[in-house]
């Protein structure tokens, strides 16, 4: 009897461990959909798709949250075009300059999407020296391709509008417009619609409380038991992030919508 409780506990924790561990990699260690690494390989040809890079961290990634460049790849009316999935998890501008001509520009993109800054905000990354960052990537896109660019403004960190961290987002946010009025980029307004659903929800919004556990926890309602980005978001009372960092499918969609229409025109 107690030789089956001990290979039943066991079996047990290998159980636990095991879908632990596929949570992680799924949410976390898994590379996006179509990486530069695999779409972007010496021997692309010239009669290649155009291509589109979204580059960024884990809300582009897609990997934890909504998938927004996925979703763009699955329109209809982008059969035309190759999708490359540049966002890397915890990435800040830093990273993404340090990679900008391995997972940018190698791509020869007809267009880039550019979404980062979340990270840089929640490290304290002072202000002056991510518009530097974001100034040199876009400087180093525009001077070596033809590609169409377009900088998308930060999401709130999580649903109190009126809170210090989202007051400093708004000043990055204020970097990336300055800075493709500049550079004579695009600029969508992401944050504006997201803050247009937030100031629309009835009750206050729950205070900004990011942390790794409810991320893997938030991960593993959507791999483990099937639940939508959409219910584990309002598990938590909470009308558009998973976790109060990533988006659910519905925040996502919004980015979705606002990047197909900028493709479109």
């Amino acid at each position: 009897m107690k030789r089956r409780i001990i290979v039943a506990v066991f079996l047990l924790l290998v159980g636990v461990l095991g879908a632990a561990g596929t949570v992680g990699y799924l949410a976390f260690g898994r590379p996006p959909t179509n990486p530069p690494a695999e779409a972007c390989a010496d021997d692309r040809t010239s009669d290649a798709l155009p291509t589109v890079v979204a580059a960024g961290s884990s809300s582009t990634q897609g990997t934890l949250g909504a998938d927004w460049v996925g979703a763009l790849r699955e329109r209809p009316e982008h059969r035309g075009y190759e999708f490359v999935n540049a966002g890397v998890n915890g990435d800040t501008s830093a990273d993404l300059r340090q990679r900008v001509d391995t997972d940018i520009i190698v791509c020869r993109p007809t267009a880039v999407m550019i979404l980062i800054g979340g990270n840089d905000v929640r490290d304290d990354i002072p202000l002056d020296q991510y518009r530097d960052n974001l100034g040199a990537i876009v400087d180093r896109i525009k001077s070596r391709t033809t590609a169409r660019i377009a900088l998308l403004s930060l999401p709130p960190l999580g649903e109190d509008l009126d809170a210090d961290l989202n007051q400093k987002v708004s000043t990055y946010n204020t970097v990336i417009m300055q800075t493709a009025t500049r550079a004579q980029v695009d600029y969508l307004p992401v944050h504006e619609q997201l803050a247009d659903v937030l100031r629309q929800r009835v009750g206050d919004p729950a205070p900004y409380d990011f942390s790794f556990p409810l991320a893997f926890g938030a991960a593993t309602q959507h791999y483990l038991f099937g639940r939508s980005w959409d219910e584990v978001a309002r598990s938590g009372g909470r009308e558009l992030h998973v976790d109060h960092v990533h988006l659910n499918d519905r925040g996502g969609a919004i980015i979705t919508e606002l990047a197909a229409q900028w493709l479109a025109s």
